[in-house]
């Protein structure tokens, strides 16, 4: 489907661009999308919407790794430092010194485990849970205004066609990675 706009847009790279000229070029590849030409279209599109996302995080006044941090815990409730890193893919360094400002700052508090004195598990204080989901609405509202362009049945195709393209990556990734793991158990000869 093309959508006809008027006037003149602007390209990934922000040079100027006669939309007539967009649209004859969708015309001409709306036949036939190959691998290569859905890779960029992705990977631009991904770029310029994380961009947009951490605009939107950075513009409550707090950092990413924080954010993710309390985003973690407003969603997921306690957890050990450990698996806040897991579920925001950050290195531990970093995820250590996020938990450290927020600590600092009254929004996360750390108490002992009673089932290993060694871990420390993270967790909202009341203040930490006010100011997390108010950030959180606020991010949240940001993207719902983004993805405003797209009708609900766009939205779910997207959601659909990109889940499936992930899982299959995903898959290939672990054969690929176990694969690597049996090479490096195999005895050398």
């Amino acid at each position: 489907m093309v959508h006809a706009q008027f006037g003149v847009t602007h390209n990934w790279t922000g040079a100027r661009v006669e939309v007539g000229i967009i649209i004859r070029n969708m015309k001409k590849t709306a036949s036939r999308i190959t691998a290569p030409q859905l890779w960029w279209v992705i990977t631009r599109s991904h770029h310029s919407l994380r961009l947009l996302a951490e605009q939107s995080i950075t513009n409550t006044g707090m950092c990413l790794t924080d954010f993710a941090a309390l985003e973690a815990l407003l969603h997921k409730g306690p957890l050990s430092i450990s698996e806040i890193q897991d579920k925001v893919q950050l290195a531990s360094g970093s995820m250590t010194a996020a938990i450290d400002r927020l600590e600092k700052r009254g929004l996360v508090v750390r108490s002992l485990t009673s089932n290993d004195r060694r871990a420390r598990i993270v967790e909202l204080t009341e203040e930490g849970r006010q100011v997390a989901a108010a950030y959180f609405d606020r991010h949240a509202r940001d993207l719902e205004d983004l993805m405003a362009v797209l009708s609900d049945r766009e939205k779910r195709q997207i959601y659909g066609s990109l889940k499936k393209l992930g899982l299959l990556a995903a898959q290939k990734l672990g054969g690929a990675l176990e694969l690597v793991n049996q090479r490096k158990e195999a005895p050398e000869t």
